[in-house]
């Protein structure tokens, strides 16, 4: 018989992500011309995909005696180590750069972790991470970056596999640090879905990915200049770059008012306000890029069924979405 020891040991070691519903669109298949269904990541427990990778990591890290996390986030990756920290029952720093929502600020609180302002971009924050890290048993919790985080990610492709039954015609995203499109490539690959293609989708100013496959190398951003705050790593993951040379990728890059004008519509839609950096992916269709693509010979004429990652977002609400709205001349 198992002692209280071993039921909880048991217990922290179950997903702490949720299988997330997969929605066909009516109104998203209407522009599109075929079908597409939405699978809804920002129903998960923390707002958005992030969960699946870091809550995985940090399950790992915790087995070998992790004493402290520390994440430099802008802002979904420091809610899903948050949570997880709870969870874990495990001390957590969230650093982020200067211009937080309040919202998140107080969604990381009532998780119980401590939140630091740290410089303008993620990149400053990240820096600080690597300092504080080099107190024993402190480990820094990428939002991006790691192995065990795409691992954690790959699980939307095997549910996706469940779910559908039969392959997708192609699957959107939304493109940050990459770390969504590493694991996205790595259950593909395990599923045996390698020659299904990714439409992988930024904003114009944190379109590091993009400029990266034009360049064929890495390529540092000198400023993150779009509102989609969530995609501003001003240099992507090496990995997403390689994963481009292992699957049929498709980057393309749309204006913020394009992201924004996919928020607005998809709330209309389906009833869920989204942050920008998602807008992105939903831009794909709303914005005719999809259309285009058919039309130039890129993606089949007949794709059969579409899925869009819907990876969600915390930083968002009515107030934000005015300003927003706003600042790109939309109200």
């Amino acid at each position: 018989m198992m002692d209280g020891s071993q039921k909880k040991g048991l217990k922290e070691q179950r997903p702490l992500h949720i299988v997330t519903p997969l929605l066909e669109s009516w109104k998203l298949s209407m522009a599109a011309g075929t079908t597409v269904f939405l699978k809804l990541e920002n129903v998960q427990p923390t707002g958005s995909f992030k969960i699946r990778g870091i809550g995985h990591l940090c399950q790992e890290v915790a087995k070998k005696g992790c004493k402290h996390f520390v994440c430099p986030s802008g802002g979904n990756a420091g809610v899903a180590v948050a949570y997880a920290a709870r969870k874990l029952g495990i001390p957590t720093t969230v650093l982020l750069p200067k211009g937080a929502n309040p919202t998140l600020l107080e969604r990381l609180e009532r998780e119980g972790a401590e939140v630091q302002i740290v410089g303008k971009v993620w990149d400053e924050a990240n820096l600080k991470a690597q300092e504080m890290t080099k107190v024993d048993g402190w480990v820094n919790i990428p939002p991006f970056d790691n192995p065990l985080i795409w691992e954690g990610h790959g699980s939307i492709i095997h549910e996706l596999k469940h779910t559908l039954g039969t392959r997708p015609g192609v699957i959107i995203l939304s493109v940050g640090g990459g770390g969504l499109l590493a694991g996205v490539v790595a259950g593909m690959k395990q599923v045996g879905w390698q020659d299904v293609p990714i439409i992988a989708m930024e904003t114009r100013g944190a379109d590091s990915f993009n400029q990266a496959i034009q360049a064929g190398r890495l390529v540092t951003l000198p400023d993150i200049t779009s509102i989609a705050k969530c995609l501003g790593a001003k240099t992507v993951a090496a990995r997403a770059l390689e994963c481009a040379h292992e699957c049929q990728i498709i980057s393309e890059v749309v204006d913020d008012v394009e992201a924004i004008e996919a928020v607005e519509r998809f709330l209309d839609d389906e009833r869920m306000l989204v942050e920008p950096a998602c807008g992105a992916a939903l831009a794909a269709i709303y914005s005719g890029c999809l259309g285009r693509l058919q039309a130039e010979g890129r993606l089949s004429a007949s794709l059969g069924s579409i899925v869009v990652i819907v990876c969600g977002g915390n930083n968002i609400d009515r107030a934000e979405l005015r300003d927003l709205q706003t600042r790109l001349g939309r109200s």
